[in-house]
Formats: C-alpha cells, structure tokens, sequence
C-alpha cells in the first residue's frame, strides 16, 4: 500500500460518506448497491479500506455531521468490516458486516417503493460470501464454522420483510436463491422447503413477475432438490425452464444445469447429442449414453466407476447407476432383434440361457437365476412385455410392441 496521508485518508472517508447519503437522498439503489460490495475488490472500496486503517477516527467523522449520522448505524459497522477484510480478518469482517446490513434492514424497512432493492441484492449476496470465507477462516483455525448458519437466519429475516404486498416483494425471489445456495452448501436442503411453500402457494406471489435471472435460479435449484427426491418428471420440467431461459453468454450455468438435467432426461429415455455434451465440456456422460445406445452394461459400469467422485459430489451417481434396467432392455432388443432375423418366427422367444450368454461376453458373470431376476423386474417396470415360460426357461415376448419406449416417462411409472 502506497502511503497515505492523514489528509487523503479524510478526503477517501469523507467521499464515501457523501456517495452514501447522495444515494439514499436521490434513492440511487445503483449507487448505494456499489458501496456495500466488499468481496467485489472494488479499487473505491480498498482505497476506502486503506484510508480507514490510518484515519482511526471514522466514527467521529460520522456523529458530527447531520448528514452522516443519520446513517451512522449502517456504516460504522460497515466501516468495521471493510477494515477487517483489507486486513484478512474475514470472521470480525463477517461479524461487522451483519450488524450493518441488520441495521440497513431496519432503515429498509421504512422506506415504501423498491428503490434500494439492488442494495439488498447486494447485501444478501455479500453475507453469503463473507459468511463462506468466514467459516473458512474458522474451520483453518480449529474452530467451528457457525457464520454460514449465521447467515442463514439472517437471510430469513430478509425474506419475511419482502414477504409481503407491495413492490419490494419481487426481490423475495432473489433472497430464496441465496438461501438455497446457503442450504445446499451445508447440507441442510430439507430447510428448503418452507421457503418454496411461500414462494409457490402465496397469492401474493406472481412467479412470472420476478426477474428472470432470479426464475432460472429459482428452477435450477428446485429441479436439484426433485433430482433428490427421484421427481424425474418434476426434475426435467424445472431444469428444462431453467435451461429454456438461461441467457446464452453464460455458459458456466448452461453447463451447470445440464449436469443435472442430462442425469434426468436419460433416466426418461432421452439421449443428449454427442455435440452438446462436447460443447458445454460434459465428456463425462459419453460413455454412459453409448452404454444405453450399446446395452453394454460394462461399459456403464467402468463410466460410472470412472467418474464416480465426480458423479458422487453432483448428487447424480444414484440417478446414473439406475440406468442399468434401461442397458439390460436394450441387451434383450439387440438379442430380439439378431433372432428375428435368424428366424422371425421364434424371434420372440428368448432363452434365458442366450442372455447369459451375452452377458458372459461383456465379461459379466450372471447365472440364470439372476437373469430370470432382471427380466421379471424389466416386465414389471413395463420396460419390457413378455412372460416367463419358467419349464423351458424361456421369455415369450409380446408380438406387438416388446419393448416400449419411455417417452419422457420415468422407468418407475
């Protein structure tokens, strides 16, 4: 850091103060949003941060002028905090900046119209993150990270003050995705539900009303949480709106939904082209979609063992793994389709024995037994029509269509 006379220190400290109650004054949501963002490394706000460390007395500044005092209880504390992140103490930084944006809410409060809602945005955004660094930070020192929870509360807080009629609740959605994003990190995705509850049964709420950056994430989130809970149909209605509506330049997200939603249209019988997977880098499902086209099972299984960290961390290997009826069905079409032409007459007649046998030459031991097992559970699942001749050991498949197509149906349904 350069150094810094007293005299500079005071013109930074003094430019900030009037920047903020300008903003307030004309209502500047873009302007006050700017002033709050701390991990942003803004060279104002770290010139600010620099002043702050050698000017000691900002407090004073504050409380003698009408102007600055008004505010004092927002942006002593902020104040606090930028010191403390330009000086790498990301706990004390996360502690001061909380009591700020907690005395922001209670100015927030009583202003009418949503003209500082870019500054709430920018609020919620920046507990999260300082909340993550913080927890960091705890977790290095020996400590337990508490700040991430921490925000958490806070951010629910924030939520019930949009909650309600009038023009602020539009940022209700916003503030529903950077708890998601605090739920999700922490494992707790079950807290999730209330705040969909509010979201997608209130009257007062017009999903469309909300801005679309706000609705992709809204839908990326949910659908993740119907991937959990093996909502397939759900899953791929959710993801696929948020995939609809993402904006093209962001490829990072596109790529983000679409490791969720390619797990959730193959599990519904719909193959991604090979050119989508290269262009959004998801080489990691290649193998298994040429598994399904293939009804090779060991090549399913050496995918998802390659891939299995990866696949574990995504939440998707479960989804993955249960593609192996789909691989079987797809072995006894290739078996159907190779008999009926040898001879169409016994074309529907499979011997149980020649499935082991395929399966042997995919280096898969299985004996007949367990066959009998698959196939009883592909009828079930109506992946397959037929019925065991249990004597002669023989699947008898229907004439008429013996292997059904999912159609966007879930294997389960």
């Amino acid at each position: 850091m350069a150094y810094l006379s007293m005299g500079e220190s005071h013109r930074r400290i003094t430019d900030y103060l009037n920047r903020f109650a300008d903003a307030i004054n004309y209502q500047d949501g873009d302007s006050l949003a700017r002033l709050f963002s701390v991990s942003s490394d803004s060279p104002f706000l770290l010139s600010l941060a620099d002043a702050l460390n050698v000017f000691q007395d900002a407090n004073r500044l504050i409380k003698q002028s009408e102007k600055f005092s008004q505010f004092g209880e927002v942006v002593a504390p902020f104040f606090r905090s930028l010191q403390s992140y330009r000086l790498g103490n990301l706990v004390d930084a996360y502690g001061a900046f909380e009591k700020a944006s907690n005395a922001f809410i209670q100015e927030f409060r009583n202003w009418e119209s949503g003209w500082a809602l870019e500054a709430l945005y920018v609020i919620a955004y920046e507990i999260r993150v300082l909340a993550e660094r913080a927890d960091r930070e705890l977790a290095s020192n020996g400590k337990s990270p508490e700040k991430l929870k921490g925000a958490g509360s806070f951010l629910m807080k924030v939520f019930g003050v949009l909650a309600g009629k009038g023009p602020k609740r539009v940022g209700a959605l916003y503030v529903t995705c950077q708890l998601f994003k605090i739920y999700f990190k922490l494992g707790t995705v079950n807290l999730c539900r209330s705040v969909i509850r509010s979201i997608e049964t209130a009257r007062i709420f017009d999903f469309e009303e909300f801005p679309t950056r706000d609705k992709v994430t809204y839908m990326y989130y949910t659908g993740r949480l119907e991937v959990l809970n093996e909502n397939f149909p759900a899953a791929d209605q959710k993801l696929s709106y948020a995939l609809t509506h993402c904006c093209l330049s962001k490829e990072a997200n596109i790529r983000m939904i679409l490791k969720y939603l390619i797990p959730v249209k193959l599990s519904i019988g719909i193959l991604p082209k090979k050119q989508l997977l290269e262009n959004y880098d998801l080489v990691e499902y290649n193998n298994i979609v040429e598994a399904l086209k293939r009804g090779d099972l060991r090549l399913l299984r050496s995918a998802l063992q390659e891939n299995e960290d990866q696949f574990l961390r995504s939440g998707v290997y479960l989804v993955l793994e249960k593609l192996e009826l789909q691989v079987y069905q797809r072995l006894l079409k290739k078996i159907y389709i190779i008999q009926k032409q040898k001879d169409p007459s016994k074309a529907h007649q499979v011997k149980l024995e020649v499935i082991v046998k395929a399966l042997k030459w995919l280096e898969i031991e299985m004996d007949l037994d367990e066959v009998e097992c698959i196939v009883a559970i592909l009828i079930y699942k109506n992946l397959m029509k037929g019925y065991f001749a249990h004597k002669s050991k023989v699947v008898v498949l229907s004439k008429q269509d013996p292997f059904p197509k999912l159609n966007g149906k879930p294997v389960a349904s």
